[in-house]
């Protein structure tokens, strides 16, 4: 049987990482690994995280099993950050359970939509790739529409088309901030006339909130997603704290499910515990368990926003920097200063990224993606200088 399969193509990114590790160059840019960086290329793990961890290791008496739903201290204590207001769990409408990453809150939500009679999703095009593979995986047909405009704002346009062509039971999956891999966010007022238009047209929408706090703000990164459960009566949202916690290694992410009443979140939580059950059975404990510690812990948490505070600032230097330089050869780096968050797409072809990389050690995806807190105030110019000589 075994001898049916087939070769599959190496991973890009990862035959990326071991092309620059293997480059002996001293002046060589990662822009392709999507991890946050320090001015000193150090992706460290948070002062907050070390102290949890610290206190976890004395006080944690037991490894057993949680059950499916994983650590729902940590769920929990979530909430008032990504919902905010008074009651974050809207009356016991959102409630949720624990996941392997963002990676398998997207999963879980897909999974939960399809079983729930959802067989297209609706996404705006470029998108983080395993967005695709995911619902190829699971099933679920994939209705793609622009998602960047020209002039490198969100395509707001082509969004309302592809809401109001639905067909009944739709589903549409939504970037909730620093969008992977354009930067492009939608702003408030967009937001605003997205909800109106699934309001209108009852798609049911999926967040994809993997990036809060890294953007322009804790608040200001949910505003979509809290503009979604203020006025909508449904949604599914998935959530990741690899990178606002630094815990890419760990996997630590979580998945949440807003409903008409209690009864019918529970009731969807249910069918999520037992999806979970047969892909992963339980999920990792111990990223969570120190999330959840910062979370109880107000000087921690203080710490946690003051360390992704400083982060966001340098990932905004980075951008306004770019944005100053004007253009580089025949690339417009002036819209990279209103986007959001890690990433930018570039418009380079084929050659001219294979000619960055060969000629001046610049590594960045094939699709022209760049991580952008993998510059710095010491190789800004060079990387610049790069993109003026390959795109003139």
């Amino acid at each position: 049987m075994l001898d049916t399969l087939t070769q599959q193509p190496p991973d890009a990114l990862l035959a990326l990482i071991k092309l620059y590790d293997a480059d002996p160059r001293p002046a060589k840019i990662d822009l392709g690994v999507g991890v946050y960086r320090t001015a000193d290329g150090a992706t460290p793990v948070f002062a907050c995280i070390k102290a949890a961890e610290a206190k976890l290791v004395a006080e944690q008496d037991t490894k057993a099993y949680l059950g499916p739903e994983g650590d729902m201290g940590f769920v929990h204590a979530l909430m008032p950050h990504i919902f905010g207001g008074d009651d974050p769990s809207q009356g016991g409408r959102i409630d949720g359970m624990q996941t392997p990453g963002g990676t398998g809150a997207v999963r879980l939500a897909v999974a939960l939509a399809k079983k729930a009679g959802v067989r297209r999703v609706l996404m705006g095009t470029p998108s983080w790739p395993n967005h695709a593979q995911i619902m190829a995986d699971t099933g679920v047909e994939l209705v793609a529409f622009n998602h960047a405009a020209a002039d490198g704002s969100a395509d707001l346009d082509a969004l309302a088309a592809a809401l109001k062509s639905a067909q009944r039971g739709d589903a549409v999956l939504l970037h909730g901030c620093c969008h992977n891999p354009t930067g492009i966010d939608y702003t408030p007022a967009q937001w605003d006339t997205i909800v109106d238009l699934l309001a209108e047209t009852g798609v049911l929408p999926i967040i994809d909130l993997a990036y809060q706090g890294l953007g322009a703000g804790m608040d200001e990164d949910a505003y979509g997603t809290r503009a979604v459960v203020a006025r909508l009566p449904q949604a599914l949202i998935a959530y990741s704290c690899d990178k606002n916690f630094g815990l890419y290694r760990d996997r630590v992410g979580a998945f949440y499910v807003f409903t008409r009443d209690p009864a019918q979140t529970q009731a969807a939580l249910s069918n999520g515990h037992a999806l979970a059950r047969a892909n992963w059975s339980m999920p990792p404990d111990h990223g969570a368990a120190a999330v959840r510690m910062v979370l109880e812990d107000a000087a921690l948490t203080a710490s946690w926003l003051e360390e992704l505070a400083s982060m966001r600032a340098r990932i905004r230097q980075v951008r306004d920097t770019l944005a100053a330089s004007g253009t580089a050869g025949h690339v417009n780096l002036v819209p990279l200063g209103q986007q959001q968050g890690m990433f930018a797409m570039l418009p380079l072809n084929k050659d001219q990224i294979a000619a960055i990389r060969a000629d001046h050690a610049v590594y960045m995806a094939g699709s022209g993606r760049i991580n952008i807190a993998g510059l710095t105030t010491d190789n800004i110019g060079t990387f610049v200088g790069a993109l003026a000589a390959v795109s003139g």
